[in-house]
């Protein structure tokens, strides 16, 4: 066994006197919680801290793992550049991690690095850890807007690249639990934010690292978290480990949720390989979603379903309703993905014979065809929520303030370009912001004059 443990940690600045000034007092259990870790770490003495920051380069459909020989970083963001922190990579194990993934086709490895300097959700744990123990080196890996799963796999990934080399290791999840639990805090508040850090501290502190991945995306965009993927990692590195879980500490008075907890391998367990529950949960949530869908949105599963798995185009389903075989509208078909979007395509007034019809081009679209990504693979089928929204009658406005965010999409035109967004879309709260990304999607100024304005309602499907 070379996990010799872990550790799930925070990473607030303001933890260190030199940037608290006073302030860190008011995080006292966190501090001594931290201590404690570093304590434990100095005991086990490892070769190699294994570390996923959130806050390293991150890649959406890549893991970046850090090159070179060694890297510094300071806090100087923080008002405090004298508080400096080196540390020295581990060089030979990089390059096993980094063959393992090449070997498995798997999206991690040392590319695209674009700032070598160590991230503050990095340093802060060094700088509790070298005040007792320094006599090792540093694997450092940042998250992706990959699936769980992907950050599950990856963990296990870094446990055999270890074990190859018989390193001894301490793995270190570094992460922020829920930013909105106040509403001074630098976040404001959300129900889900206190919701979020009560159930992660439930499941860390028993070790029931199945049950991270039942945690919705929305419920954890929600809640602003901020290391949910960096635990899961850590958890697929202890992939058939038996554990001592021990929650260490949990505190949030500056609207950040704080969560400091310890797991120590006592062996090996075969029912604690997880992901087989992972996909029993992903089956459900799709039976999930699947059951909620209705016709448009079934429409445009079946058409991307059939498309990326055979390449071809599905002839319109005799079940659709004669609503969609008898109108004619614009539409547009969205993709999300763990959140995220994965695309968006759509046609502001119908070019086809139908709505069925400008639903599966548009669908077959924007899965294959929108510019900002790579055409939709078959493993993500399973992962993709849809909604088709059926745009009504363009009207043209004389000014910004007949528009509406909530009620209204906007249309924005000048000299030949023109750019669209749609209504009611989560982070766009003003008629300014909304106006400002059309623009931008045009590629137009957001203050240029004699800018020629539209707005059009929709009916969303989801």
């Amino acid at each position: 066994m070379t996990i010799l443990g872990a550790f799930m940690v925070p990473h607030p600045p303001i933890i260190l006197p030199e940037v608290g000034r006073g302030e860190e007092a008011r995080i006292s259990a966190t501090t001594s919680a931290y201590q404690e870790v570093a304590r434990r770490i100095a005991e086990l003495k490892p070769d190699t801290i294994l570390l996923t920051s959130p806050h390293t380069i991150l890649y959406m459909d890549y893991f970046h793992i850090s090159p070179g020989v060694r890297a510094r970083g300071d806090f100087a963001r923080f008002n405090a550049p004298q508080v400096k922190i080196a540390a020295s990579y581990d060089q030979q194990l990089v390059e096993e991690i980094e063959a393992e993934a090449i070997a498995k086709h798997f999206p991690a490895g040392t590319m695209g690095e674009r700032d070598a300097q160590l991230d503050h959700a990095t340093m802060i744990p060094i700088y509790f850890l070298n005040k007792l123990y320094t006599d090792y080196k540093l694997v450092r890996i940042g998250l992706s807007g990959e699936s769980l799963l992907r950050h599950y796999e990856l963990g296990q990934m870094l446990a055999e690249a270890a074990n190859k080399l018989n390193r001894k290791v301490v793995f270190i999840g570094s992460g922020d639990l829920s930013h909105k639990l106040k509403e001074d805090g630098p976040y404001g508040f959300d129900s889900h934010g206190p919701e979020y850090d009560k159930r992660i501290m439930d499941v860390m502190s028993r070790g029931a690292f199945d049950e991270l991945f039942a945690f919705p995306e929305d419920f954890c965009e929600q809640a602003a978290e901020c290391g949910h993927r960096s635990f899961v990692i850590m958890a697929g590195a202890l992939d058939g480990l038996a554990i001592k879980a021990e929650k260490l500490s949990y505190e949030g008075p500056f609207g950040v949720g704080y969560g400091v907890c310890a797991f120590t391998p006592t062996g090996t367990d075969d029912n604690r390989h997880f992901t087989q529950a992972y996909a029993k949960i992903r089956a459900d949530q799709l039976a999930q979603r699947k059951a909620k869908e209705d016709s448009y949105v079934q429409l445009a599963r079946a058409t991307i379903e059939a498309f990326v798995s055979t390449g071809k185009k599905i002839s319109i389903p005799v079940s659709v309703p004669n609503e969609m075989l008898t109108n004619r509208a614009g539409t547009f078909v969205s993709l999300k993905e763990h959140g995220q979007l994965r695309g968006c395509i759509g046609t502001i007034g119908p070019v086809r014979e139908n709505i069925a019809a400008e639903i599966i081009g548009n669908a077959i679209s924007a899965a294959s065809q929108d510019p900002r990504f790579s055409a939709v693979r078959p493993d993500e089928l399973s992962d993709l929520v849809y909604s088709v929204d059926v745009l009504g009658p363009i009207e043209d406005i004389g000014s910004p303030e007949q528009l509406d965010v909530k009620r209204y999409g906007v249309i924005v035109n000048k000299g030949g370009r023109r750019g669209l967004l749609l209504p009611n879309l989560e982070g766009v709260d003003s008629i300014e912001q909304q106006v400002s990304i059309a623009c931008e999607k045009a590629g137009l100024a957001p203050y240029e004059k004699n800018i020629k304005l539209q707005r059009f309602e929709v009916i969303r499907h989801k």
